[in-house]
């Protein structure tokens, strides 16, 4: 697969950040997530600036652009469709959390528009970085250690799936995440925790391929 980078779409720092996520049978038009202007992401608990050049340098070493993506947004789609939820991402830990690859609902559908970047600290994938393995949330609401949180705050999401993007180096580039405004039920939960799963082992092997042209 050849990866060919975009120019990233990013949100005005001027719009106003996203109080909740609509209902699926609302359309009040599309609202915007943005971080927190003028705040810097404070480095990853336990990771050391080394780290990031590391990642920089072997994402250098392989080809993988940096911006969006086409054959990443792919990606983030299909993974999403096949997972039956509204958002999908493909995302590197760079000086921020940055969606390579972004599948979400359309502009005018009502729901909540995502830009490109979000800070280190917020959602649930600085957790798959941590622990290096999936994390399948189908309702986040039942765990009080990951309700409390930025993205269920202003974004209102209730279910989340999140694997890490590994390479055979052992560094840890990303993760590829699913993420929606209604909760899954536990028996659905491995369902969707594989497919995850083996989108990110897809972007690897997409990754590893082009590296080798």
């Amino acid at each position: 697969m050849s990866y060919q980078p975009h120019t990233p779409h990013l949100l005005p720092p001027s719009a106003p950040p996203a109080l909740h996520l609509p209902q699926r049978a609302l359309h009040h038009g599309p609202q915007e997530l943005v971080p927190p202007v003028g705040v810097t992401p404070a480095e990853p608990q336990g990771q050391e600036p080394s780290e990031l050049a590391q990642r920089y340098e072997l994402l250098r070493t392989l080809g993988v652009p940096t911006t969006a993506s086409e054959d990443f947004d792919a990606l983030a789609r299909a993974m999403a469709e096949k997972a039956g939820f509204l958002y999908g991402f493909v995302n590197l830990f760079l000086e921020e959390q940055t969606f390579v690859g972004l599948h979400q609902p359309p502009a005018d559908s009502g729901y909540v528009i995502v830009g490109r970047t979000m800070s280190r600290d917020h959602g649930w994938c600085p957790e798959v970085m941590s622990r290096e393995k999936a994390l399948p949330l189908p309702d986040v609401h039942a765990s009080p250690r990951f309700s409390g949180n930025h993205v269920v705050d202003a974004v209102g999401i209730r279910a989340y799936f999140g694997a890490p993007l590994i390479h055979d180096s052992g560094t840890v580039l990303g993760t590829v995440c699913v993420i929606d405004p209604e909760k899954r039920s536990l028996a659905d939960a491995r369902r969707i925790q594989d497919i995850v799963i083996d989108g990110g082992a897809q972007v690897m092997d997409g990754i590893t391929r082009a590296s080798l042209r």
